[in-house]
């Protein structure tokens, strides 16, 4: 069996106003996974992640970051993994980009050569070599976000947690990311888990998700979940648009043999020409 490099077991969290954020909630990410928390807004999407990465006390559970219980004292086990908010201004904060990417090597104690090392390679991976002298707060949204990852890459994550990665950002800047989250996981081997009520974009950057409101919904992989709209709505989510699409042929003309439905447009295309090849052999 893969190693698991996250397991969830039974967590609840309340909050201190006594809002029950969480319920019950397990889960489990096995090393080199690409995998998606999806929910809608105020699901507990992003209290999750902060319980996974030791940032907040579950109220009721447990985390354990390969086989190692989370706590406040595990810094090696919290250094494993990197976890990249929502707002990348929560992350960026020093006067130049390469100081920012650099913090967290510098104060582990690397050697000057190795913190070099790291934040050329960080900067690199996101495409912002060149940009290390740039003022964070004058870099675009979409270089700011992949800034962010940089900060977290530079420390070395065996596991990349992003927190709706598509916030804010224009269609170019969601390609970029694309791209990026893919040659991490192919180079790195990199485990992903990544939070969002992004439904076109998930399809893109996973293979499998955890539907969260509250509590879990539903699990497994992306084409069978989605193969199931009442579940999706239910949860407060919509189909990705190519689904919706499909979801409405199957309706209008009473068919039943696109199935699963296509998740993205290169899947969409396939199933077209494939419907159009087996009516011309009709």
């Amino acid at each position: 069996m893969a190693d698991i490099a996250i397991e969830v077991k039974d967590l609840d969290y309340v909050y201190p106003d006594g809002c029950l954020a969480l319920n019950s909630v397990s889960i489990k990410v096995f090393f080199g996974e690409r995998v998606a928390i999806l929910g809608p807004n105020g699901a507990g999407k992003s209290t999750l992640l902060m319980l996974i990465s030791g940032l907040l006390k579950p109220s009721k559970g447990s985390v354990h970051i390969f086989g190692m219980p989370i706590s406040e004292n595990s810094y090696k086990i919290r250094s494993s993994l990197g976890i990249v908010f929502q707002d990348p201004d929560d992350q960026l904060f020093c006067p130049t980009l390469w100081e920012d990417v650099t913090f967290g090597p510098l104060n582990i104690g690397l050697s000057e050569d190795e913190v070099v090392k790291r934040g050329k390679e960080a900067l690199k991976s996101v495409g912002l070599d060149g940009y290390e002298e740039r003022a964070p707060h004058h870099l675009s949204a979409g270089e700011k976000k992949r800034a962010a990852i940089a900060t977290v890459l530079a420390m070395n994550p065996k596991i990349l947690i992003l927190d709706e990665p598509t916030a804010n950002l224009d269609p170019k800047s969601k390609k970029e990311l694309v791209k990026i989250i893919d040659n991490l996981h192919k180079s790195q081997k990199i485990t992903l888990v990544i939070a969002t009520h992004d439904v076109d974009f998930i399809p893109l950057v996973a293979d499998r998700a955890y539907i969260l409101n509250k509590r879990i919904m539903a699990e497994g992989n992306l084409e069978d979940l989605f193969s199931n709209p009442d579940m999706i709505r239910k949860a407060g989510l919509e189909l990705p648009n190519i689904t919706r699409l499909f979801e409405l042929i199957e309706e209008s003309m009473n068919l039943n043999s696109i199935k699963p439905f296509p998740l993205t447009v290169e899947q969409a295309l396939y199933e077209i020409k494939r419907c159009f090849k087996n009516n011309l052999q009709a």
